[in-house]
């Protein structure tokens, strides 16, 4: 595992190693701006390296002003892994499924082109799979003047801050990750799940903590919209658990707020990170385009 900085232990402002890129902290435990990369220019192994070792620092990296079309996005993406396209289908582009739209733009049809209000519950992303996605990447195409920011929280950070009979206790749980159940709860607003997405998504389970398989730290691997319960206990009280968990590792003090510009390009690292979409005024336009990277099996 690499030895690399805590976000913690890192200047406000700092250049990169290899390629010298700026680095702008955006909160003491999590996220970070970096300076000097333009997408629609080749990238060095250099400049590459230094942006992912800044992802796995920072656990969310901003890239502003990117003029990024769909090609673009998804050879920039597959840098860091295969691709993985999300399980409903009609939200990904015809041309490149593995781009997902969030969206609440219409088509002709009067029917939603993307996955209108999504994640606005604490998650990981994807983690009701048995290789839950290493990261995601959102572009900003479209993007309300208020509301509808990114929230992230530092699953570092949270760990960490974790009392040591808390830390004991979850270190030998594993939650249950369920899709199914989060559509059914969340996501009233949409057409149901048709029987083939529900078979291709069964509840899994994953540690309650987990170490992230770069830098070796522990983060906490439970999050209110996508972890139903705690595997072998009553579903009720599990619950609670997750819902006490969760809510702890969101604190203000853990949160990085990112207000969306069009041409903004954020990576996050699910391994480390958790987030949620926030409110907003869903007759303004938003359509945003997302990738996501295979992960490995958390452990």
């Amino acid at each position: 595992m690499q030895q690399l900085p805590r976000a913690e232990d890192l200047s406000e402002t700092y250049t990169t190693a290899r390629a010298g890129l700026t680095v702008r902290k955006m909160t003491h435990h999590i996220g970070a701006e970096i300076d000097g990369v333009d997408l629609s220019k080749p990238l060095s192994d250099e400049q590459f390296q230094d942006i992912n070792d800044t992802l796995v620092t920072h656990s969310v990296i901003v890239l502003r002003d990117q003029d990024l079309p769909p090609k673009m996005h998804v050879e920039f993406s597959s840098r860091f892994g295969r691709l993985v396209g999300h399980v409903v289908k009609r939200f990904g582009l015809e041309e490149y499924p593995e781009v997902t739209l969030i969206s609440n733009v219409v088509n002709e049809k009067g029917e939603k082109i993307g996955a209108d209000r999504a994640g606005m519950i604490w998650h990981s992303d994807m983690s009701y799979i048995q290789r839950p996605v290493l990261g995601s990447m959102l572009y900003g195409v479209e993007c309300p003047t208020e509301g509808a920011n990114t929230e992230f929280a530092s699953m570092f950070a949270a760990h960490d801050a974790l009392s040591d009979d808390m830390r004991e206790r979850l270190a030998g749980l594993r939650g249950v990750h369920d899709y199914a159940w989060h559509y059914a709860t969340y996501l009233t607003h949409r057409p149901p799940l048709t029987d083939e997405e529900k078979a291709k998504t069964p509840p899994v389970t994953h540690p309650a903590l987990r170490t992230h398989p770069v830098s070796g730290r522990r983060a906490i691997y439970l999050g209110e919209g996508l972890t139903r319960t705690i595997e072998g206990m009553d579903d009720a009280e599990g619950r609670k658990l997750v819902v006490e968990v969760s809510d702890f590792a969101t604190q203000p003090q853990f949160v990085y707020s990112h207000k969306w510009r069009v041409g903004d390009l954020v990576m996050w690292d699910n391994r480390s990170a958790m987030h949620r979409a926030t409110e907003f005024d869903n007759s303004q336009r938003r359509l945003m385009r997302r990738t996501t990277v295979e992960g490995d099996i958390p452990f």
